[in-house]
């Protein structure tokens, strides 16, 4: 084998070891969106990263591949099936397989913005859409030989051709499904929904920073000649901002929120990766520190701006690690810029380096352009979606948990979770057809008992209940005045017994399904009314809506202040 064929097998083993990395870096993403969402929904997170790139997969090599590096025009690259021709005109296969796992990048980003409460089958096409023709229309643009490269635009390895495409995406996306139940209070303040894992989280941010290196070192694509030398400084660069974005992050949190916040700044970490991607082959390790510590400021500060003023929910920060820091990235390699492109002999400087603003104006340039032909598509996908099958599913359904209703899987945790969060067959049935209750006429026919008691001034009242009823029966205990309340999550059956579930074809015997208790003792409000708002609240008329059980109280003590009877009870 000669130098030549030696070096060229070198390079290309590079790199596919590169996109073996960056194919790793759905695990990553997988995990991060799984440990910063809710168990119920876990299942349902892993099937969507599982879909997102093995739809993807096909669908880019059938039509995406040819839009994106076809040769038809500046702003598109042509049809070409299969990529056969695209192949033959100077691109590899190495070239498409690297490819394929960033656009499957891309597509996965949305997935953490619209998580608990998206279709799964609205996903699959949105995604499928995203390899198709938005990545691969924007990605010509950028590295297939379209207009922005032509003008000189950098952007190494992917903050805007990735990161924003998938962020923006994911802000209309999450903007157009609205909130998850629960998320905003009636005054628009935010409430905290935590995610179930934050090992799971830790767990996913550290195989996206290792696979990084691949993701954004192997965007040399080669390792011959000087090349080399430009990967080692990537990883220097892509390390460094990492940290320090980390670092930022934690000590913004620590400041602000009186405790180093852990979530927030493993965000952070991935906001530095992000943000460095763009210029990493063009900065030194001072420039990438500085990208760092402004990257970790604006994961900070724009995740709670998306949150708390534009009120979009997005359960695991996406926008602000993606759409935002993936713009702020490409821009500041405009500023940050030393040393020549990867593959280009002229030096190109940023403005900080004497380089003038014309390569700052490119990136500023880029990011606008990439960012309107993505809004404008997916706001057209979205809502074409919306309007046809739908794109989110029934309040029910979210508030039972996707693993069910859209998989039938009855917890992703059976094993680990006596008492799991999600409903069982026979409450999860009635839940869904919650949506169309029966009337009082056709319901199982019941006896109205007197609640009136002449022992006790005092009442303990027992609801046992669907757990997806209660917000519904909060609020209806919260409308006659009940200040004070338990409620415990349970496990049991009545007269139903349970009913057969089954798991990869295997029936599994379910006899104990999730309820919702609350506990209330009452002395002012009468017992006839709080039984009247529980039953307004539950009632749908199919077996499983609960039952409420009343008892005297002999006494309640205050601890605090030593107060009895009916003074402890009350403010």
């Amino acid at each position: 084998m000669d130098i030549t064929s030696l070096a060229t097998s070198m390079d290309v083993g590079w790199t596919l070891i590169a996109a073996a990395l960056v194919f790793f870096m759905q695990a990553g993403f997988a995990m991060v969106e799984t440990g910063f969402t809710r168990a119920k929904n876990a299942g349902n997170i892993i099937m969507k990263n599982l879909m997102d790139f093995s739809l993807g997969t096909p669908i880019f090599w059938l039509i995406g591949f040819g839009i994106m590096f076809g040769s038809m025009n500046p702003f598109f690259g042509g049809f070409d099936f299969l990529a056969d021709g695209v192949v033959g005109e100077g691109y590899n296969w190495t070239t498409l397989i690297f490819q394929t796992v960033f656009c499957a990048t891309a597509a996965t980003i949305v997935s953490g913005a619209m998580a608990e409460r998206t279709k799964f089958s609205s996903y699959c096409i949105y995604s499928m859409v995203i390899s198709a023709i938005v990545y691969p229309v924007s990605g010509h643009w950028v590295w297939g030989g379209g207009w922005l490269s032509e003008l000189g635009f950098h952007d190494f390895a992917g903050s805007t051709a990735v990161h924003m495409v998938g962020g923006v995406a994911a802000l209309l996306g999450a903007a157009i499904l609205g909130p998850r139940i629960g998320k905003y209070t009636k005054d628009g303040k935010p409430r905290a929904i935590p995610g179930h894992s934050l090992t799971l989280g830790a767990l996913g941010c550290f195989i996206l920073w290792f696979c990084w290196f691949g993701f954004n070192g192997g965007s040399t694509v080669a390792l011959s000649g000087s090349n080399a030398e430009v990967a080692a400084r990537v990883f220097v660069t892509t390390n460094m901002a990492a940290a320090t974005a980390t670092v930022t992050v934690m000590c913004i949190t620590w400041v602000r929120y009186k405790k180093p916040d852990v979530s927030m700044t493993l965000n952070g970490s991935l906001a530095g990766l992000v943000a460095i991607t763009a210029g990493c082959d063009m900065v030194t390790p001072a420039g990438a520190a500085a990208i760092g510590i402004l990257s970790g400021f604006a994961v900070v500060f724009g995740i709670e701006f998306v949150d708390q003023k534009l009120r979009v929910d997005d359960p695991v920060g996406a926008v602000g690690v993606h759409c935002i820091n993936g713009a702020l990235g490409t821009i500041l390699t405009g500023l940050f810029a030393y040393y020549a492109p990867c593959s280009v002999e002229a030096e190109r400087a940023g403005l900080l380096y004497g380089g003038g603003a014309r390569l700052l104006g490119i990136q500023v340039l880029g990011v606008a352009a990439v960012a309107a032909w993505v809004a404008v598509t997916m706001t057209v996908v979205f809502y074409a979606i919306k309007v046809t099958i739908g794109l989110r599913v029934t309040p029910e359904e979210e508030l039972m948990g996707l693993d069910k209703p859209e998989h039938g899987l009855s917890s992703a945790y059976a094993d680990f979770m006596p008492v799991p969060s999600v409903l069982g067959t026979k409450a999860g049935e009635a839940a869904a057809k919650a949506a169309v209750p029966v009337p009082a006429a056709e319901a199982v026919p019941t006896v109205d008992i007197s609640t009136k008691s002449g022992g006790s001034t005092m009442h303990k009242v027992v609801i046992i209940a669907k757990q997806s009823r209660l917000e519904a029966l909060k609020n209806a205990m919260a409308s006659i005045g009940i200040n004070g309340m338990t409620v415990a999550n349970v496990s049991g059956f009545g007269t139903q017994h349970g009913a057969p579930e089954y798991y990869r074809g295997a029936e599994v015997e379910v006899t104990l399904l999730p309820k919702i208790k609350m506990e209330i003792v009452v002395s002012e409000i009468p017992v006839d009314t709080v039984v009247k708002a529980a039953k307004q609240a539950l009632y749908t008329g199919h077996i499983g809506d609960g039952k409420i059980f009343i008892y005297d109280v002999v006494d309640v003590v205050r601890i605090r202040t030593g107060e009895v009877g009916y003074d402890a009870l009350q403010d």
